[in-house]
């Protein structure tokens, strides 16, 4: 917009203010612009009711790993593989795996993410239960014809005589902060168009350990894709038992009477700042919804919603053109048309290749996410 266009003129012109600006003027402006480079969300905390029994302190990556630590634990034909899995990775999920379990049950893959699928695709076919870790959510599309041409049909090309049901695929995603166009991707929206697939992205590290368990024992192939910029910012009491969280159940995180908010990942902790600031600011009370799992999603949660609502707000960090809003958008307008008092409104990214030094304004942020919000209420 014409708006954001100015303030990335202001924010490439900042060194020069700071030459030729009045010292008293300089920093109060600056502040303005440089606040879109700070963190684009604030983290909302899960907790969990004291009949989960004992809980440790850990944080995304270190809950994905006591998920991993579970899978294998549990079940002795599980395999852990990737690239670069045997020493725990770039970001440090499978750290001590391979230490625990040896190099038969948890190893490193030759940089292959068709190989790596390919040979996932096989393992689940034999029986065993294969984990397969891709290094990055953007490296994914070299195996996509792997995965929605091979494992998400299987079961159905061999009249269910055969099935890959035992296999997850896990991909860390979206925006981090520096990963510019080929770290930042977020594709569930590609392999949500693909019958037989499961798709998973969990908000914090309480639903992501049970949501991984859940897919690694899921009967059907899954995508679990787990927001980098995450690993170490959500932090959360655990349980340490072992336990599992239903994969197409959506949950309403904070209630409202006045608008639907829509999310998942990261973006749900930016909606739940987005309803706080409508609630301080414009009397207005949001409900905030985590859809939890892309594929298949939970239409009667959101249906429920919009219908007490009447104003739905979708928001994801992929390009808007397709993304996954466009499918909540058309299903809510279709069931949900007569409850409707003004048109669905997304916030996303743009069609453009994620960028680097422009990801503040290219990001679905809480303003946003706040300018839609007044759209829906002034229409």
């Amino acid at each position: 917009t014409e708006e954001e266009g100015i303030c990335e003129a202001m924010l490439l012109a900042l060194p020069l203010l700071k030459r030729v600006l009045k010292p008293t003027v300089a920093p109060s402006l600056c502040n303005v612009f440089t606040s879109r480079y700070s963190s684009h969300f604030s983290y909302f905390p899960d907790t969990v009711p004291e009949s989960m029994g004992e809980t440790q302190r850990l944080n995304l990556f270190q809950s994905i790993n006591n998920a991993l630590d579970t899978a294998l634990a549990t079940d002795n034909t599980a395999v852990v593989f990737g690239e670069d899995v045997g020493f725990g990775g770039v970001f440090r999920c499978t750290i001590g795996l391979q230490d625990k379990y040896g190099k038969d049950r948890v190893f490193n893959t030759p940089l292959c993410e068709q190989g790596i699928a390919g040979f996932a695709i096989g393992v689940a076919v034999s029986g065993a239960t294969a984990i397969a870790e891709l290094q990055f959510a953007d490296y994914i599309f070299p195996a996509f014809d792997q995965i929605v041409n091979e494992a998400a049909k299987y079961r159905y090309r061999s009249g269910n005589l055969f099935d890959c049901g035992n296999l997850t695929f896990r991909a860390p995603c979206g925006a981090v902060g520096h990963g510019a166009l080929y770290h930042s991707q977020s594709p569930e929206a590609y392999f949500a168009h693909t019958p037989g697939l499961k798709v998973v992205v969990p908000r914090g590290p309480i639903k992501a350990k049970g949501l991984l368990l859940s897919c690694i024992r899921d009967q059907n192939p899954c995508i679990f894709l787990e927001p980098k910029v995450l690993y170490r910012s959500a932090v959360e009491m655990v349980p340490t038992k072992d336990y599992t969280l239903p994969l197409s159940s959506a949950d309403i995180l904070v209630e409202g009477e006045d608008i639907t908010m829509v999310a998942w990942g990261t973006q749900v902790h930016v909606l739940r700042e987005v309803a706080e600031l409508a609630r301080q600011q414009l009397n207005v009370a949001c409900e905030v919804i985590d859809l939890v799992s892309i594929l298949p999603w939970d239409k009667e949660t959101v249906f429920n919603s919009v219908k007490k609502t009447g104003r739905i707000l979708i928001a994801h960090e992929a390009p808007i053109t397709n993304g996954f809003g466009a499918e909540i958008a058309a299903v809510v307008q279709s069931e949900c048309f007569l409850h409707l008092e003004a048109p669905v409104q997304r916030v996303c990214g743009f069609d453009t290749p994620f960028p680097h030094i422009f990801e503040p304004f290219y990001l679905p942020d809480k303003w946003r996410c706040l300018s839609a919000v007044k759209k829906l209420l002034n229409y």
